[in-house]
């Protein structure tokens, strides 16, 4: 019977002759991969004068792995088989089959090989594992066991341990969040505040020349401070130039004065163009520039010094206050003023009234006489009477020279200016109050106010304030209070008013708004198509 011998795949070295694979045995990762298919076993022809038995002839079994018989081989098997030649059988035996580079022996048409290979590589790493276990101690075994255990245990721990820290470095950053989150929402509430021009005092002095005075305190400190050595700057001692301290010196200090005057360059410019409401904005700017001074400087270690920074951060912060405080002083000497004028032109009216009722009582004192010596005293009695009137008017003047509270209370409204739904409630001591009314109506609008609602009390001043607060919340300006306009209609007006003064005599719900109508029927007439309306 024929014997089988290795086939070495190209690129392999020749066996010696009659060489079997050993059990496990892989080509080095150095030899190339043998081609696919390939036939590593194939028959070899006996030798004529071998007597040997064809059972001793097979090769021993090895484990399994990629095997081919050739065809020819197997048509002549069968041929002996059916002749019934002696040892046919064992012809046919199967050749032995060798794992060669990590691929099974059995491989599917349609295959997995890569599956194979991976199923072939965990088989020996298992044997490997066997063997290091099965050459080990039971004691050793178990010690390696407890080992493990305990590491795991170990890890478990300081698992736990990690997650625990975690959980209050959480926790601290939530408090830590919540406490800036109401910083930030604080923050937001007196910005916007601020940019509407309420503004926050931060050193609340009792006037401008409080603040005045401050700055001057501050800024003589910043002059000490900025003399040489006088802690403005700092900056590294043992900077040195070829070797030469005293030039490193001399360098040390060109640079940092050249730092300082750039910072206070920019520190200037932010006090002189300062705004109140951008106080924010101006400190972190100066900030920056300190950052970018430290920056600049790292190599000789200059930096503005914490000190001289505070003083011109507080130099900044008291600006903004003093700003803010002359605003408040102009606004109140401009009302001051506003209502000087109003009650010099009240007085003059009152004291022109008085001079007219004091030359009309002495003309009809004079009639009347004059009646009385012709004997008419019916016509004295008529001048009585109008005497009569002219001392009650005097007596109304004077009343309400001597009352500051007595005055017209007016409810008025500009539909061309400032549209519907918005009013204007004030009170004035003018003996005539539509003069009031026409001043309001000047040039800076472009309609004249009509009246809804005039009339006389002897406390206009509260009946005003009172409407005032009603309608706080409709106020147009919440800055300036002094500004009496508010988004309301004349009927809810009317309202308040029947409640704090009784009831209203002269009382008008629509505008007439005659000059606004007509320049509509003027712009819809040469526009041909329907006048605009207020939104």
């Amino acid at each position: 019977m024929a014997t089988w011998r290795f086939n070495s795949p190209p690129g392999w070295p020749e066996p010696p002759a009659g060489w079997q694979p050993p059990e496990g045995w892989t080509p080095p990762a150095d030899w190339p991969p043998a081609p696919d298919g390939w036939q590593f076993w194939v028959p070899a022809e006996p030798h004529p004068e071998s007597d040997a038995d064809p059972q001793e002839s097979a090769p021993p079994d090895a484990d399994v792995g990629v095997a081919a018989t050739p065809v020819a081989e197997t048509r002549r098997s069968r041929r002996a088989m059916s002749a019934g030649e002696p040892g046919a059988a064992a012809s046919t035996a199967p050749p032995p089959a060798v794992s060669v580079d990590g691929t099974p022996a059995s491989i599917p048409v349609f295959g997995a090989r890569k599956r194979a290979r991976e199923l072939d590589a965990e088989v020996r790493r298992l044997r490997a594992e066997v063997e290091r276990l099965g050459a080990m101690e039971s004691v050793q075994i178990q010690q390696e066991i407890q080992a493990l255990r305990e590491q795991r245990a170990r890890e478990h721990a300081d698992a736990l341990r990690e997650r625990a820290e975690i959980d209050i470095e959480i926790t601290r950053l939530r408090s830590t969040a919540s406490a800036i989150q109401a910083q930030i929402v604080q923050m937001e509430e007196t910005a916007i505040l601020q940019e509407v021009g309420i503004y926050e005092y931060a050193h609340p002095l009792a006037d401008a020349a409080a603040y005045k005075d401050r700055l001057t305190m501050i800024r003589d400190r910043m002059k000490e401070a900025a003399r040489k050595d006088g802690g403005a700057i700092e900056a590294a001692t043992g900077w040195t130039v070829n070797g030469s301290q005293a030039e490193g010196k001399r360098m040390v200090a060109q640079t940092s004065k050249l730092m300082l005057r750039a910072y206070n360059a920019e520190a200037d410019h932010l006090v002189r163009s300062l705004r109140p409401h951008r106080l924010d904005a101006s400190l972190d700017r100066l900030g920056k520039t300190r950052e970018t001074i430290a920056k600049l400087g790292k190599s000789m270690s200059i930096r503005i010094s914490d000190y001289y920074h505070r003083l011109r951060v507080e130099e900044l912060r008291l600006t903004a206050d003093y700003l803010a405080k002359v605003a408040e002083e102009k606004e109140e000497q401009r009302a001051a003023r506003e209502a000087l004028r109003e009650q010099r032109k009240v007085e003059k009216e009152m004291a022109a009234a008085r001079e007219k009722l004091a030359k009309e009582r002495e003309h009809y004192e004079n009639a009347r006489a004059a009646l009385l010596a012709k004997g008419d005293a019916e016509g004295a009695a008529r001048l009585d009477e109008q005497l009569a009137d002219v001392a009650r008017a005097i007596e109304d003047v004077d009343y309400r020279a001597a009352n500051q509270r007595a005055g017209y209370v007016y409810v008025i409204s500009n539909l061309g200016a400032m549209g519907p739904g918005m009013i204007k409630i004030g009170m004035t001591r003018r003996l005539e109050p539509m003069d009031r009314v026409r001043e309001l109506g000047d040039a800076s609008v472009p309609f004249g106010f009509d009246v809804h609602a005039l009339f006389f009390a002897e406390d206009a001043v509260g009946i005003e304030a009172e409407m005032h607060r009603r309608l706080d919340d409709r106020r147009v300006n919440r800055v300036n209070l002094r500004r009496e306009f508010f988004y309301a209609t004349p009927t809810e007006a009317l309202a308040h008013l029947k409640d704090l003064a009784g009831e209203v005599l002269t009382f008008t719900e629509l505008p007439e708004a005659l000059e606004y109508h007509q320049s509509q029927n003027i712009v819809a007439a040469s526009a041909g198509g329907q006048a605009p309306t207020h939104a």
